[in-house]
C-alpha cells in the first residue's frame, strides 16, 4: 500500500490526517472526471482549495494520491467478494452479493469511474494487484462455486465467467447511470432503480443457476 509522505514521519497529527482526507477527496473527484491522463497536480490543489507546495507536502508526485485511491478503491470493492462463503446456501451469497455489489455502484460512483478508468487505459499502475491479491481471491470464491456445482446445489457454469457477469451488471449502474436514468425516465430513475435493478438480476442470475429438475414419473 502507498503512503502519503506525512503517514511516514513519526509524529503524524490529527491535522495531518485531515489534510491527506482533503487532498484525496480532491484528487477522486478531479480522477474520476478528467481520468489520471487528464488530471494534473494543479487541478487537485483548486479543488482541494490548498496551494500547490502544500499538497506536495503530503503527496509528492499525482501517481502517489492515485495509487492511494485505487488501493482504497479495490480494498473496498473486493469486501462483498471476500464474504463469499462456501457453507452458505448459494441463491442466498449470490443474492447478497449481488445487492451489496448494487449498493456500491449506488453509494461510491466516482471510486467505480476511477478504477474502470485505470482498466480501459490498460491498468498500467495496478496490473501487479490484478494479476496477484485479485486474481488469487477470485481463484478461491471460483472454487467455492465449483464446489456448489458438484454438489449439485448450482448448475455447473464457469465461475469466472460468472463473477465476471456480476461485475459488469452491476458496476454499470454506477459508471452509465446517465444513461439509465435518462432510458428510464423521469418515472422510474428514482432511488427504487437499483431495487429493480437487483431483483432483476436476482431473477437472471439465482434463476439461470437453479439445478433442472428430473421429470417425475408418471
Amino acid at each position: 500500500m502507498v503512503l502519503p509522505r506525512a503517514a511516514r514521519t513519526q509524529r503524524r497529527t490529527r491535522i495531518q490526517e485531515e489534510k491527506e482526507e482533503q487532498i484525496l477527496e480532491a484528487a477522486l473527484e478531479v480522477f474520476a472526471t478528467h481520468g489520471f491522463r487528464g488530471s494534473t497536480i494543479d487541478q487537485i490543489a483548486d479543488v482541494a482549495g490548498m496551494s500547490k507546495p502544500n499538497l506536495l507536502y503530503y503527496f509528492r508526485t499525482k501517481e502517489t494520491m492515485h495509487r492511494a485511491l485505487i488501493d482504497r478503491v479495490l480494498d473496498t470493492w473486493l469486501d462483498p467478494l471476500r464474504e463469499f462463503d462456501a457453507e452458505g446456501n448459494p441463491a442466498s451469497e449470490i443474492r447478497s452479493y449481488i445487492r451489496r455489489k448494487l449498493e456500491m455502484a449506488r453509494d461510491f460512483p466516482r471510486e467505480s469511474r476511477l478504477f474502470a478508468n485505470e482498466v480501459l487505459q490498460g491498468a498500467p499502475h495496478i496490473e501487479d494487484e490484478l494479476t496477484g491479491p485479485l486474481k488469487a481471491l477470485v481463484d478461491e470464491k471460483a472454487e467455492v462455486i465449483r464446489s456448489w456445482a458438484r454438489a449439485g446445489k448450482i448448475a455447473k457454469c464457469d465461475p469466472y465467467h460468472l463473477i465476471f457477469a456480476i461485475w459488469s451488471t452491476t458496476q454499470h449502474y454506477a459508471d452509465f447511470d446517465v444513461q439509465v436514468k435518462a432510458v428510464l425516465g423521469e418515472a422510474h430513475s428514482g432511488e427504487g432503480r437499483f431495487e429493480d435493478a437487483a431483483r432483476f438480476l436476482e431473477q437472471l442470475f439465482i434463476g439461470g443457476l437453479a439445478v433442472a429438475q428430473e421429470p417425475s414419473a408418471t
